[in-house]
């Protein structure tokens, strides 16, 4: 009987191992592809194989992804909506395709001729949400995720049809962009055109705007050049406006250990996302002249007079903040002091009252 008991024993707890050791599915995507956009292939090249391998190696459970890149899933705007409403348990999106849900997440956009390096961008950006707590208790509070890490977009720089030589000549040019950086062209008189990435090499062929705000490892791996060969370097600077977040159900339901990895390894993706956009901004530029593209870069008395020209900028959108109820002057003081704190000189300094 003892003998029988303890074997009994020994099966009850085999087999509650076996029922323990569960395998966990998990859709993750995003509205941009991976490849030409530096944030997705973070997630495809690193998240995605770096959660797998631990939580194979230290817990007794399994994840596997069903990967949606490209808008497959969901597109550029939706991506947020998709995490909310379950249809991905992981989203990467800029939250520039945002503008009223993530008004205030922009912040960066809203001081251009910041730090053009993407490492030293994504730490004042950390600072400032480790400041404001608000940014990133605003997705699990209103969207139901969590925020798992920061990304960003590298240098920004425009590309255009045409030649140029003087601000001047850009008075009635079309120029796309996402939408919080399309005042930044206010300067020259250009027009606005609100798009997106996907949408932008067709609408350069066919003329519905002559110019991209964009960063270079976009610019060539769109291959924006084809249509638009004339690309000059301005600096606006790298824009830390990405992000990698977790539906709190799906986070929720993952066992403790398996809750920590993810957790461990959306820190890392941030950790490494300076680095990856800055070496993808040389790869671009580098790239771009190999495939013929037109490279000038703007004078510096001009980049001075076009920043200057933007000065209220940030104090404008931070009252838009702080109107819509979120804390926008605290926030966008934040970043300023941030930036500063990098030894970072702007062109023309910002000033909030």
């Amino acid at each position: 009987m003892h003998a029988k008991g303890f074997l009994a024993g020994v099966l009850a707890l085999a087999s509650m191992g076996a029922a323990n050791a569960d395998t966990f599915t998990l859709r993750i995507g995003s509205g941009h592809p991976s490849g030409p956009s530096v944030y997705v292939s973070d997630v495809e090249k690193f998240f995605v194989p770096e959660v797998k391998r631990r939580v194979a190696a230290e817990t007794k459970h399994k994840i596997e992804f069903v990967e949606a890149y490209g808008g497959s899933l969901a597109g550029v705007a939706d991506t947020l909506e998709a995490v909310q409403n379950g249809l991905l348990d992981v989203g990467a999106y800029c939250f520039c395709f945002e503008p009223a849900k993530l008004f205030l997440h922009n912040f960066p956009y809203y001081a251009p001729f910041g730090p053009q390096d993407s490492v030293t961008a994504i730490s004042a950006a950390r600072a400032v949400y480790d400041k404001n707590p608000w940014l990133s208790e605003q997705f699990e509070k209103q969207y139901g995720q969590v925020l798992l890490g920061l990304h960003g977009w590298d240098d920004y720089h425009l590309g255009t049809k045409d030649a140029w030589k003087d601000v001047k000549d850009l008075k009635g040019y079309k120029i796309g962009g996402a939408g919080p950086n399309l005042p930044w062209i206010a300067y020259a008189g250009a027009v606005p055109v609100q798009s997106t990435l996907p949408e932008g090499y067709m609408s350069l062929q066919t003329g519905v705007y002559s110019g991209w705000l964009m960063f270079p490892s976009a610019y060539l791996g769109f291959k924006f050049y084809e249509p638009a060969p004339y690309y000059t370097l301005i600096g606006f600077g790298a824009m830390p406006v990405n992000g990698l977040t977790i539906s709190s159900r799906t986070l929720n339901r993952l066992p403790e250990d398996v809750r920590k990895i993810v957790r461990e390894v959306g820190k890392a993706y941030e950790e490494r996302a300076g680095a990856s956009l800055n070496a993808r901004q040389k790869a671009g530029l580098d790239g771009l002249k190999t495939v013929g593209a037109k490279i000038t870069e703007i004078q510096p008395a001009v980049r001075t007079e076009w920043a200057k020209s933007l000065a209220d900028f940030p104090g404008r959108q931070a009252k838009d903040a702080d109107k819509r109820g979120m804390p926008g002057t605290a926030v966008m003081k934040s970043y300023l002091d941030a930036v500063a704190a990098t030894g970072h000189r702007w062109p023309d300094p910002y000033r909030i009252d």
